[in-house]
């Protein structure tokens, strides 16, 4: 894993922390980077290592995660977009180029919308292209049918570090794909004493986000947004099924014609490898470098 410094930048309420992996070259462009709805900024440590100091790359633990997770409320999505903005005029970032991951890419559509002078293009990956909720579910269960185990993970204890790792290690989405990275971005999420370590994401806010992404305000900003977008799309699921959260029928039926919105598939990846494994890891890479460089 390579080095990365620990920053913070007043917020409405706090601090929020974040990562900051500098580029070789000090004047190379900065692209700013958003986890999910229950990671934390180090979940972006693979790019940051594929991304070879061409550009800096900064994360932010989101507001109720990691080292951001004292930050009081107000929770959402909206929430989100202020904060990035906050960092983004706190760091002299004008016009930076924006990459969100599953509900990360939610935020970066929605802050692209409501602070169109401070973002230029997004890179979505597996998320930002959302659907109307099914109305027969309450919000607690339409927060699982989202994010499924992840959920019950915020309520869990652990006796030790090597408890947390065994039972991410036998999570579908990283058979075969653990590495030291994915190791250091799980272990961030912990705190705690032992035997009672328990994960830093506040359950309030997990929840409030998860109802939110189903809000009208987010679902549509996709269709109004001020610049350009990517979105790739993970082949596979959370759980490394088959089905993914998108495909080509569900993109078509989301209408995307007339929006400044590209899909690309990604292959042989699913929610999570799109983005901490080799192939995908690279994929975002390469792509947040031309989109910088542009």
């Amino acid at each position: 894993m390579i080095p990365y410094e620990e920053i913070n930048v007043p917020v409405n309420g706090g601090r929020l922390a974040a990562l900051r992996w500098p580029a070789t070259d000090p004047d190379a462009p900065t692209v700013v980077a958003l986890h999910g709805i229950t990671a934390n900024a180090l979940s972006w440590g693979p790019v940051a290592r594929l991304l070879a100091g061409r550009v800096t790359l900064i994360a932010p633990d989101l507001r109720g995660r990691a080292g951001s997770s004292a930050l009081p409320g107000p929770y959402g999505i909206a929430a989100h977009t202020d904060d990035i903005a906050a960092l983004t005029e706190a760091l002299g970032l004008d016009r930076v180029v924006l990459a969100g991951h599953s509900m990360g890419a939610f935020v970066a559509a929605l802050a692209a919308v409501r602070h169109p002078d401070r973002f230029g293009p997004l890179l979505l990956v597996d998320g930002g292209i959302g659907f109307p909720a099914p109305t027969h579910l309450t919000p607690d269960e339409l927060l699982t049918a989202v994010i499924g185990p992840a959920m019950d993970r915020l309520s869990m204890t652990f006796t030790d570090r090597a408890a947390y790792r065994t039972f991410w290690q036998a999570h579908p989405a990283f058979a075969g794909a653990w590495s030291d990275e994915v190791d250091a971005y799980i272990q961030r999420d912990l705190t705690g004493e032992e035997p009672a370590l328990h994960s830093t994401c506040r359950i309030e806010a997990v929840r409030t986000d998860g109802v939110g992404l189903f809000g009208e305000e987010v679902l549509t900003a996709v269709r109004k947004l001020p610049v350009e977008a990517t979105l790739l799309w993970a082949a596979r699921g959370l759980m490394d099924e088959e089905q993914g959260l998108y495909d080509e029928s569900r993109l078509a039926a989301a209408g995307l014609g007339g929006t400044r919105v590209e899909p690309v598939a990604v292959k042989d990846v699913n929610h999570y490898t799109v983005l901490t494994g080799e192939r995908g890891g690279r994929e975002i890479a390469d792509r947040l470098v031309a989109l910088a460089q542009a």
